[in-house]
C-alpha cells in the first residue's frame, strides 16, 4: 500500500509546542511568529521535515497557516478544511477564515500596537510578504525576517529527503531538455532579460525531464535554478541526487549554499515570479546589481500546454486507470456494504491500480468519505477517524495515480442502499454543472473564473453552492494540482490548447454527505459550427472513462441535451473500456453504461 492510515499528529500535541514556540519568539522579542504551510519551494506537498503546520497545530490539511501571538494563535484555513481543522486541533488554535479575513486585517485586530511579528524569508515568497506589508501600513505592526522558530524547538526532526533524481523516458517527453533550455532561453531574450530564477521543481524536473521522490506523491526532486538567455542552466540542490544522471552539457551543478550567493553576484535583468521567489532570494536578489524584471515562471506555460506526446501517455494512462477503477465499481456493487469501512474502499481501489504493473504512486491519499465524512471535503481516513459505511446514504471517493505516462484524477459518488430525494436531487444538479463545463465552447482568451459559474449555475438555482474551485490543472506524472490554469474565480489565466484542468462541482451537507464528479478534461480546439463567425474557439475533451452512477441520478431533472451527453458519454467508456475488462467486469459495466 502507498497510503497509510496513521494519524501523524493528535490535538493534545499542540498546547505543549505552542508553550515553546512562545518561549521562542520571546527570546527573539518577537510578538508573533507566522507559520506556513509550506517549503522554501512553495509545493502543495512538502517532505516530511517541512511539515511545519503540521507539527505545531495538528492540522493536516495541504494549504494554511498558522500566526502565533503571544496570546492567540490564529490557525487560517480556507473553505475546504473548516470541518477538518476542528478536528485536527486544539481548542488553543483559532480558526480564521481564510481568504475572506486577510492576515493583515485579523493582525489589526489581535495584535498589539507596535507588535514584531516574526517569519522565516524561504517560506515565504515576494507577493505573499509585500501583500501583508501593505495591508499593515499604518497600523505601527511591523513585519521582520527572523530565523525559523518551528526548527528551533522541534526535536527530532525527520532528515531531509535523500533519494536520487532519475531521467524521465524520452519517449514520454515530446521535446528534449536540450530543445526546452534552448527555446526557454530565447522566450527569457525576448523579454530583454538575461537570467531567469526558477524555484519550483515541478517546473526543474519538466525543463530537464527528470523526476524524483522527494515529497509524496508527486516524483519531483528538490533544486532551484537560474537559467540563461542562451539555454544555460546552474542547477542548485544536493548534487549526490544527480550524480548518477547525464545532464545536457549547458547545465551546470551547484550546492544549495551557492544559491544566494549566485544571485548577489548577477546582473542585467533577471526575471522572477513573485508568487513563487521566496523573500529571502529577493533579498539576495536586490543586494546585488541586477535589475528586475517581474512576470511569470518561464517554464510555467510550456509546461501546463502538454505536446502532443504527452497527451498520448495521458489518454493511454487515462484507459488503464479507468479499468481499474471500473474493477473497483463492479467489486463495491457486489460487495456487502453492511462489513465495508472506508479503509477497506480505499485499499481494495488502490489493489486494482496496483494489478496493473504499472502503478509509480498515488497521486495523492484517496479520499474515501461515508456519509458525514463526505462532507469535509479533503477527508483523509485514518485508524481512528475509520468508520462503517453509512446505510442509505453515499459514499464519495476522489483518488488518482502517477504513471509514468500520465497523472489521473477522478472523483465518483456512490449510493449505498437507498439514498435520500434530497441526495439524490442535489447530485443531480452538480452532474448538470459538469455536464456543462464538459460541453462547453467559449472564445479564445478566456480565463477559468470567465467559465466557473457556468458548473454552479444548477446549484446556485437551488440556493447551493461548493466552496472550493470547479477545476485545477494537472501535470504530466508530475502534481496532480498544476498551476497556472485552473477553473475558478481566481483563475486569471487565459485557458489555451493542451492544457489538462479537473471538472469537479460538488455539494456538501455538513454532518450529512458530500457530493463531487470529477472527471480530467484537456482543452482542444473546437470544432466549427455552421452558421457561426469566425471568432476562434475552444473546447475540452474528457480524458477520464469510468460510469457515473445512474441510480442517482434523477432523469427527470435533466433536459434533452443533458441526456444526450450523458449517454454519449457512458457509450464512449464501454467501447473504450470493455476490451481491457474481464467479460464478468464487462457485463457489469454494460449495465452501468445503459442510456437513460
Amino acid at each position: 500500500m502507498f497510503q497509510t492510515f496513521d494519524s501523524p499528529t493528535a490535538p493534545e500535541q499542540g498546547p505543549p509546542r505552542l508553550a515553546k514556540l512562545r518561549g521562542w519568539m520571546a527570546q527573539q522579542e518577537l510578538n508573533g511568529f507566522i507559520v506556513p504551510r509550506a517549503d522554501r519551494h512553495q509545493g502543495e506537498y512538502v517532505a516530511s521535515c517541512d511539515e511545519r503546520l503540521s507539527w505545531l497545530t495538528g492540522f493536516t490539511g495541504s494549504a494554511g497557516f498558522a500566526c502565533i501571538l503571544e496570546t492567540t494563535a490564529g490557525i487560517f484555513i480556507d473553505g475546504r478544511y473548516r470541518l477538518q481543522v476542528c478536528e485536527q486541533v486544539a481548542e488553543d488554535f483559532t480558526p480564521v477564515h481564510w481568504p475572506e479575513t486577510s492576515l493583515h486585517e485579523w493582525l489589526a485586530e489581535n495584535a498589539a500596537p507596535g507588535a514584531v511579528i516574526g517569519f522565516d524569508p524561504w517560506l515565504h515568497t515576494v507577493e505573499q510578504i509585500e501583500t501583508l506589508r501593505a495591508g499593515l501600513e499604518g497600523s505601527g505592526i511591523s513585519l521582520v525576517a527572523s530565523s525559523n522558530g518551528i526548527d528551533a524547538i522541534w526535536t527530532n526532526r525527520p532528515a531531509p529527503p535523500n533519494a536520487p533524481a532519475w531521467a524521465h523516458p524520452p519517449h514520454l517527453c515530446g521535446d528534449s531538455a536540450e530543445e526546452k533550455t534552448r527555446r526557454l532561453g530565447a522566450a527569457i531574450a525576448a523579454q530583454s532579460a538575461q537570467t531567469a530564477v526558477i524555484t519550483l521543481p515541478d517546473s526543474l524536473c519538466w525543463l530537464l525531464n527528470l523526476r524524483g521522490s522527494d515529497v509524496p506523491r508527486t516524483p519531483i526532486v528538490h533544486c532551484f535554478g537560474l537559467l540563461s538567455d542562451n539555454g544555460a542552466l546552474t542547477l542548485f540542490g544536493d548534487e549526490a541526487k544527480f550524480a548518477d544522471l547525464t545532464l545536457p552539457d549547458t547545465v551546470t551543478l551547484a550546492p544549495w549554499d551557492a544559491f544566494s550567493r549566485h544571485l548577489k553576484d548577477l546582473t542585467g535583468t533577471v526575471l522572477i515570479e513573485p508568487a513563487s521567489l521566496p523573500q529571502a532570494a529577493f533579498d539576495a536578489l536586490t543586494a546585488g546589481a541586477a535589475k528586475i524584471l517581474r512576470g511569470l515562471d518561464p517554464c510555467s506555460l510550456p509546461k501546463a500546454c502538454k505536446t502532443r506526446t504527452e497527451l498520448d501517455g495521458c489518454r493511454a494512462a487515462h484507459l488503464r486507470d479507468g479499468a481499474a477503477v471500473v474493477r473497483f465499481l463492479a467489486w463495491f456493487d457486489g460487495a456487502d456494504t453492511s462489513h465495508l469501512t472506508e479503509i477497506d474502499i480505499v485499499t481494495q481501489l488502490e489493489n486494482c491500480r496496483a494489478a496493473t504493473n504499472l502503478l509509480h504512486d498515488i497521486s495523492f491519499d484517496t479520499i474515501s468519505g461515508s456519509g458525514p465524512h463526505g462532507a469535509v471535503v479533503h477527508y483523509r481516513v485514518t485508524e481512528k477517524s475509520n468508520r462503517p459505511l453509512d446505510a442509505d446514504s453515499l459514499l464519495l471517493v476522489d483518488s488518482g495515480a502517477q504513471y509514468q505516462d500520465g497523472t489521473t484524477d477522478i472523483t465518483r459518488t456512490l449510493p449505498i442502499g437507498s439514498p435520500s430525494l434530497e441526495m439524490r436531487q442535489a447530485f443531480t444538479r452538480v452532474l448538470k454543472g459538469m455536464i456543462a463545463i464538459s460541453q462547453l465552447r467559449f472564445p479564445k482568451g478566456l480565463a477559468g473564473r470567465d467559465i466557473d459559474a457556468i458548473a454552479r449555475a444548477p446549484l446556485w438555482a437551488a440556493g447551493q453552492d461548493y466552496d472550493h474551485g470547479t477545476g485545477h490543472g494537472v501535470g504530466s506524472f508530475l502534481s496532480v494540482h498544476e498551476g497556472p490554469q485552473r477553473l475558478s474565480r481566481a483563475g486569471n489565466v487565459p485557458l489555451q490548447r493542451g492544457m489538462i484542468l479537473s471538472n469537479e462541482p460538488g455539494y456538501y451537507r455538513p454532518g450529512a454527505f458530500g457530493i463531487r464528479i470529477e472527471n480530467l478534461i484537456t482543452v482542444i480546439d473546437a470544432e466549427p459550427v455552421p452558421g457561426g463567425d469566425d471568432r476562434a474557439m475552444l473546447a475540452f475533451e474528457t480524458l477520464t472513462y469510468a460510469p457515473i452512477d445512474l441510480r442517482l441520478v434523477e432523469t427527470s431533472e435533466l433536459t434533452d441535451r443533458e441526456k444526450k451527453w450523458l449517454n454519449a458519454y457512458h457509450q464512449e467508456v464501454y467501447a473504450k473500456l470493455a476490451p481491457l475488462l474481464a467479460p464478468e467486469t464487462a457485463q457489469w459495466l454494460a449495465e452501468a453504461t445503459r442510456s437513460i
